[in-house]
């Protein structure tokens, strides 16, 4: 199993799929660094040459690519930044609520959470 930036790329897949695993690496960047390194697109992951694995990883690391690390990094420092200067996406971050305008009266479970019933919020009945 070939080791790419410290992430295992996944065994037995077409390598322009295998390369997606990698944090920040889509379609488009794993076509481009394929075609840099000269390694056939539909070439399965388990018939990775060593020497096609180093050139794979040097145009990675080479190229201006942010991935795995070093994006997660930024993109933590974005929201981090955002946070600290009290904007409404900050505070939308902060509070974990949906950060893109999208509706949170119903909807919203997967930033909000489970959902949970309000204790105590049964009919009164009036006593005559």
């Amino acid at each position: 199993m070939a080791r790419i930036l410290g992430v295992d790329i996944p065994r037995n897949k077409i390598i322009r799929v295998a390369l997606r695993s990698l944090y920040g690496v889509g379609p488009k960047v794993s076509r481009d660094v394929l075609t840099k390194a000269n390694v056939d697109l539909n070439m399965n992951s388990n018939d990775l040459t060593e020497e096609e694995i180093q050139a794979i990883r040097a145009i990675l690391d080479s190229d201006n690519y942010l991935v795995e690390g070093d994006l997660r990094r930024e993109v933590g420092l974005n929201i981090k930044r955002l946070r600290d200067l009290g904007c409404y996406r900050g505070i939308r971050h902060r509070r974990g609520l949906p950060v893109r305008g999208q509706r949170t009266h119903t909807n919203a479970r997967t930033r909000k959470g489970k959902a949970v019933a309000i204790a105590g919020k049964k009919s009164v009945k009036s006593m005559k």
